[in-house]
């Protein structure tokens, strides 16, 4: 901040004072807010990872056999459901996790067996 404060026949005083530096700490911000900061991020990535791993996980013999069909709709269709739902990012991420964890399973039971 600055004043100018005029003394007489052009003489001026001018003086500056300045805030003092205030430290602030950072927050901590919990892992649940920062999903809800970046959700469209975790949205496109969620769509693109799931979509295509449980097509990948039909192509690989879900398809023929209903047990395995119907364990990799339910988790993925889950998940973009809560996609579409405009859900709490901590639900998206569950049903997320869940559907790579089945399809991880069903793709590892067709092709190593």
């Amino acid at each position: 901040m600055e004043s100018t404060i005029s003394v007489g026949q052009g003489a001026r005083i001018k003086s500056t004072t300045t805030a003092p530096a205030v430290e602030t700490q950072p927050q901590k911000v919990s892992w649940e807010e920062k999903l809800e900061f970046n959700r469209f991020a975790i949205i496109s990535m969620a769509l693109l990872v799931v979509g295509c791993y449980g097509g990948v996980a039909v192509w690989s013999g879900a398809v023929t056999v209903l047990w395995q069909l119907i364990a990799v709709v339910i988790p993925t269709m889950g998940t973009l459901s809560m996609l579409l739902a405009v859900a709490p990012m901590k639900t998206i991420v569950r049903w997320s996790i869940v559907a790579i964890i089945v399809d991880t399973i069903i793709i590892a039971i067709n092709l190593l067996l």
